[in-house]
């Protein structure tokens, strides 16, 4: 579990700064984590085993240029396709739902 632990610091969530021109970027990631452990049911348990994992995304970074600080969101396009898709989906229900035989 140890190695686990080590992933799960405030370096994960804030990247190392950078500088170029005078203006100053924090990239800036969502981290999840996760693990788990049990038994086997062969052999009547005796047989441990477990597992861990995280998974970092990237969200966004700061901006720092002459003292203000701005937040700048990633474009996520997966998400974004993903959403249009569902959005098309739901409106090609509602159209077969709603529309009248003549």
């Amino acid at each position: 579990m140890q190695p686990l632990l080590k992933k799960l610091t405030g370096q994960r969530v804030f990247g190392e700064p950078y500088e170029k021109d005078g203006v100053t970027f924090v990239p800036v990631a969502a981290v999840r984590a996760g693990g788990g452990f049990g038994r086997s049911p062969e052999k009547g348990g005796e047989i441990p085993g477990g597992g861990g994992g995280v998974v970092n995304r990237p969200v966004g970074m700061f901006v720092i240029k002459d003292g203000d600080v701005r937040w700048r969101p990633a474009l996520d396009l997966n998400r974004l396709i993903l959403g249009g898709q569902i959005l098309a989906g739901l409106a090609l229900i509602v159209y077969a739902v709603t529309r009248r035989p003549r």
